[in-house]
């Protein structure tokens, strides 16, 4: 336990709440012992815990996005597949307590489980510490490098969209302005004007890929508050 609170980065008063969110119920039901239980009732209190932060997070991170876009990014930050990511960078798959058939079945790695496992750690960091702690340990393991994670998978056409519409009668056009290259080695220059005026210029190897290049351009030129680089 004092390797894994290492890398939680949290050291348990309680080590029976940790020991609790990594308790599968194959386990508790197969033990049978008076007052061991699974995790299943934390992972309900972390998910809620998760929510609010990642929510509180996005909002504070990126004012200008409207309910939508921030619905969106929160469901992508904390999905079962981004949680699993963060239980096997903390290796929390080695410290389960797993019942026989689901340890033979492949449960330490079992996507599913691990993820679940993650949002009950946060319940049990709250439960031990406050929400101090357990928003400490959702920045650090769960919101790590959120910009760049979001800035990666941005549709940035669709972002800008959404930024100009905050005004009346926004016009976007996009105009490609070069087209080079043989067909397997293509090279494409497009501009992205708002109500006529040039806000910004992209390149790629397809004409969609400049277009998402020139709406980068234009949110950082036009909406620096995002973070856009």
């Amino acid at each position: 336990m004092h390797e894994l609170q290492e890398a939680i980065g949290y050291r348990f008063r309680d080590p029976g709440l940790l020991e609790q969110a990594l308790t599968h119920t194959s386990y508790a039901n197969e033990v049978l012992r008076d007052g061991l239980k699974s995790y299943e009732r934390l992972e309900f209190l972390g998910d809620s815990i998760l929510g609010f932060t990642t929510a509180d997070y996005l909002l504070s991170t990126f004012p200008a996005l409207h309910e939508g876009a921030l619905s969106k990014l929160r469901s992508e930050l904390v999905c079962e597949t981004s949680l699993a990511q963060t239980a096997t960078r903390l290796g929390l798959g080695n410290h389960l307590r797993l019942g026989r058939g689901e340890e033979a079945t492949g449960g330490r790695t079992r996507v599913s489980i691990i993820a679940d496992v993650v949002e009950a750690i946060i319940a049990a960091i709250y439960l031990d510490g406050g929400l101090v702690p357990a928003k400490r340990f959702i920045y650090t393991h769960v919101l790590v490098d959120t910009r760049q994670r979001i800035q990666m998978n941005a549709d940035y056409k669709t972002m800008l969209q959404e930024l100009v519409q905050r005004k009346k009668n926004q016009a976007l056009v996009y105009e490609t302005v070069s087209e080079s290259g043989p067909d397997h080695d293509k090279h494409f220059e497009v501009r992205v004007s708002l109500n006529g005026q040039a806000v910004g210029h992209g390149e790629g190897s397809s004409k969609k890929r400049a277009e998402q290049a020139a709406a980068k351009a234009a949110i950082a030129r036009l909406f620096p508050e995002q973070g856009v680089e």
